[in-house]
């Protein structure tokens, strides 16, 4: 049982929503300032799960993230995908024109740097979290300082809100994994999901048998991410995510695949958060 979880950020960010959402009961939270220090977190038993975004709808894949699942040998067990409604926000009393500068989360400035070209007087700031840069403007007492941030946020910390979903794409997704030390205890009846990781040679066809053996196994490819393996230049990882209906065809395209790329890892099975 999932008692307490790891988040990057503090009460108010994103993943710290995604921890209200995809949880039954309330769970504890343990506030992150670094992904670094969620995955340590739960390898030292500091929790039972951590929460961590792996892709954007607009901005992609945060591909460190995918490596810290590697290096440290962890499981995917679940996944849950959020509406990112980036809001800009102050101290009460504000207006636009009276903020300088917008401190927020490199993905978040990414994510509505349209917006700001029609403030070219306002600095924008790369920050470790949104809802820590909204904390500190009321612990601060900040004026002419913005944050990016929830709605979640502006209520926790009595921040006005300056503009509303300020994103450049108003549908914005963020799909978030929620990651143990064990692979999932989801009965194989309930998978229908899986992430692994393989090697393939830099050369014609590699990687084209491997897809092939997927698609033969009934499985559907939807996500593909190459990595480069420092030590061995032209050489690549590739981080995959399928759906299947039945496990025992995961199963079979699974072994196959092992023999065709033995550093083939299962990084784990779950249950599809968009069946």
């Amino acid at each position: 049982m999932i008692n307490t979880v790891a988040i990057q950020g503090v009460k108010g960010s994103f993943h710290d929503i995604v921890s209200k959402e995809f949880f039954e009961n309330s769970v504890g939270v343990i506030e992150c300032m670094t992904f670094d220090r969620v995955v340590n977190a739960l390898i030292n038993k500091e929790c039972d799960a951590a929460i961590m975004a792996l892709e954007n709808s607009i901005a992609g894949s945060i591909i460190p993230n995918y490596a810290l699942i590697d290096d440290y040998e962890l499981h995917i067990v679940g996944e849950h995908y959020l509406d990112i409604q980036h809001n800009l926000m102050a101290l009460p009393n504000q207006s636009i024109e009276d903020i300088k500068e917008v401190y927020s989360h490199p993905m978040a400035l990414l994510q509505c740097k349209d917006f700001f070209k029609n403030y070219p007087h306002i600095k924008l700031v790369e920050d470790k979290d949104t809802a820590e840069v909204a904390e500190r403007i009321q612990k601060q007492g900040l004026k002419q300082v913005g944050a990016i941030a929830s709605v979640l946020a502006a209520e926790i910390f009595e921040l006005d809100i300056l503009a509303h979903s300020i994103q450049t794409i108003k549908h914005n997704e963020t799909r978030f994994a929620i990651v143990k030390r064990t692979n999932s205890e989801v009965s194989e009846s309930e998978i229908n999901k899986a992430s692994v990781k393989f090697e393939a040679d830099h050369k014609r066809g590699s990687l084209a048998t491997i897809l092939n053996v997927m698609s033969d196994c009934n499985l559907n490819l939807t996500k593909i991410q190459s990595l480069p393996i420092i030590k061995t230049p032209w050489k690549y990882a590739f981080f995959v995510d399928v759906t299947f209906e039945a496990y025992a065809d995961f199963e079979k395209a699974k072994s196959l695949i092992e023999i065709m790329s033995p550093s083939f890892k299962l990084l784990g099975t779950y249950k599809n958060a968009k069946s």
